[in-house]
């Protein structure tokens, strides 16, 4: 088994560094977030670092990095508050990768990469049309994390939008079935396969699984 310790990991070459530690940690989410500038300036960029902070509230939260340098999707939620998140799917990733490029402010990435946007129910900030999971979300507050010099950005969900297919009776969504994709690393995409989904786990009690006779059942 390969191993690495700490004093290694700082010698490393900075790319070999940055994929390792990237890849280690697992899969992440795949999301292009959208914002809209106080001039009206659309920005769509993909984010791996969306994740769950509760459910009531309904929040989320993401990390964005140095804000030394600028950075115009922090820019345009400061100045407005509100964006969305909107889930990759796998007919979507090369357009999703190319939203890293760093293209100028005035420059937007939906025309530049053949995402389209879409406006709903009167919210500020665009959604990426191809999407089928979409979230509209409001800045609520941002925690400094000193130790790398970077922000979790806290916020609220507001909207819900999706594919009603893919949801179960209580509630849940079968990611898989909308095809939406993780990330492996910085650049790499994977698409998960459900392998089973289990109840509520209690103390004491047989582990009930959600598969009857090798096929998953909704309810």
């Amino acid at each position: 088994m390969k191993h690495f310790t700490a004093s290694d990991i700082k010698e490393m070459e900075k790319i070999f560094q940055l994929n390792l530690i990237n890849s280690c940690t697992g899969y992440k989410s795949a999301n292009l977030i959208a914002t809209k500038s106080k001039n009206n300036l659309v920005n769509v960029a993909v984010f791996s670092s969306v994740t769950h902070l509760g459910s009531n509230p309904a929040l989320l939260g993401f990390i964005t990095r140095p804000t030394h340098i600028p950075r115009n999707t922090y820019k345009n939620i400061k100045e407005n508050s509100y964006f969305t998140v909107n889930h990759v799917q796998e007919n979507m990733i090369e357009s999703a990768h190319q939203t890293a490029a760093k293209y100028d402010e005035e420059v937007s990435e939906f025309q530049k990469t053949g995402l389209e946007e879409e406006y709903l129910d009167n919210f500020f900030a665009p959604y990426v049309k191809q999407s089928i999971v979409k979230l509209g979300c409001k800045y609520l507050n941002e925690y400094e994390i000193k130790e790398n010099d970077t922000l979790l950005i806290v916020a609220a969900i507001e909207h819900i939008y999706f594919d009603e297919s893919i949801q179960a009776p209580d509630g849940w969504l079968r990611l898989d079935d909308a095809g939406t994709v993780a990330v492996n690393g910085l650049d790499g995409y994977a698409l998960p396969t459900l392998l089973d989904r289990f109840h509520y786990a209690r103390p004491g009690q047989e582990i009930k699984s959600f598969f009857k006779n090798n096929t998953l059942q909704k309810d």
